[in-house]
């Protein structure tokens, strides 16, 4: 198996050679939230002397997508993920001759649920509040229906008596299947009427959950606002009442404009991220392609400047841009995936 192994490592080195002088470029996709971070990167490495990578925000499962295509230079070399990849992304990978792939987690994020500072109201919401708000359908005296909730009072009578107007990520989105996950689900689940469901037949609170408690509406209060964050962040500053769902990066670079909605009466920022006392708070990982090492120029010296203690370490510079960076030992073994490109594990789901 082993010699198997390193037979096709040396077939798809001699796949890709012949077109590495296609370009001189490091060429990354991915998701919007790990953008900022590895755009950084992407900079200090051409401050450096490097050729500056092409860095696009394609969204982590259109990354994923373009990622797993193939080998060769007209495949990008690294996409990066708002959430870890997928079985099917994984086995699309294998299909297409993807087989040696570095995982890293670069390090931590929360979900930022964000508002202007021109908004006077101090905003605490439940996740409870969150799936109300915003799923397609909710329970109503005992029945799912068509969320019927215009304004937040109409939720409780404690909040703002405003229309419900939330700008969020595309379905393309690694932050929407983290946003679902951590924030609609679990609101989902803190319902009576879920509650009742899953002590009656835990299949079909699965498939309720799975169903109803993903869906987003689509009647107008939650708005797809595509894949660049800077977009929402300039609509929030037109609309003092639109509250906006991004990286918390991006909340971290607009303090001055925008502040965030709490959770459970906690803030969203750097230390409650780490705890993970912020309830929407998640992992973000590079996915490198490791047949493109040696072979795309400079990106095995990327990848050192990419695992260095400067950007991933404490008081580093992906620190000041609003990375909640890993402890010493998590990062120890992330450097060492990155720069010995260390096959990753087939996911389980």
């Amino acid at each position: 198996m082993k010699s198997f192994q390193i037979t096709a490592s040396v077939l798809a080195l001699a796949a890709i050679a012949p077109m590495a002088e296609a370009r001189d470029q490091i060429r990354i996709v991915g998701s919007s939230t790990v953008f900022p971070y590895t755009q950084a990167v992407a900079e200090e490495f051409a401050n450096q002397g490097g050729a500056a990578p092409v860095v696009e925000s394609t969204g982590t499962g259109g990354g994923m997508q373009i990622f797993c295509a193939g080998v060769g230079a007209d495949h990008p070399d690294i996409t990066g993920a708002s959430r870890a990849m997928k079985k099917s992304e994984y086995e699309l990978c294998v299909q297409n001759g993807v087989t040696d792939i570095t995982e890293a987690m670069i390090g931590y994020d929360g979900l930022a649920i964000a508002i202007s500072r021109a908004n006077e109201t101090d905003w605490d919401l439940t996740l409870e509040q969150v799936y109300k708000a915003l799923a397609a359908k909710v329970p109503v005296d005992g029945q799912l229906v068509d969320n019927p909730y215009k304004k937040w009072s109409d939720i409780d009578a404690a909040l703002p008596d405003t229309p419900i107007l939330a700008y969020g990520p595309p379905p393309t989105s690694g932050t929407r299947d983290a946003f679902v996950e951590l924030a609609m689900h679990v609101g989902c689940a803190a319902t009576d009427y879920a509650k009742a469901l899953k002590e009656a037949n835990a299949d079909d609170y699965k498939k309720f959950v799975e169903e109803d408690c993903s869906r987003m509406r689509q009647d107008g209060p939650f708005v797809e606002a595509g894949e660049n964050d800077n977009l929402i962040v300039q609509r929030l500053e037109a609309d003092p009442n639109a509250v906006g769902i991004f990286g918390y990066s991006f909340l971290y670079e607009n303090l001055d404009k925008l502040k965030d909605v709490k959770i459970n009466g906690v803030e969203a920022n750097i230390d409650t991220i780490a705890s993970f006392e912020y309830p929407i708070s998640r992992p973000l990982f590079i996915y490198v392609k490791n047949a493109h090492r040696g072979v795309i120029p400079g990106l095995n010296e990327f990848l050192a400047t990419y695992a260095s203690e400067d950007a991933l370490g404490k008081g580093g510079y992906l620190e000041e841009r609003g990375l909640v960076v890993l402890s010493d030992e998590a990062l120890a073994a992330v450097q060492d995936a990155l720069t010995k490109g260390v096959n990753m594990a087939a996911p389980q789901k």
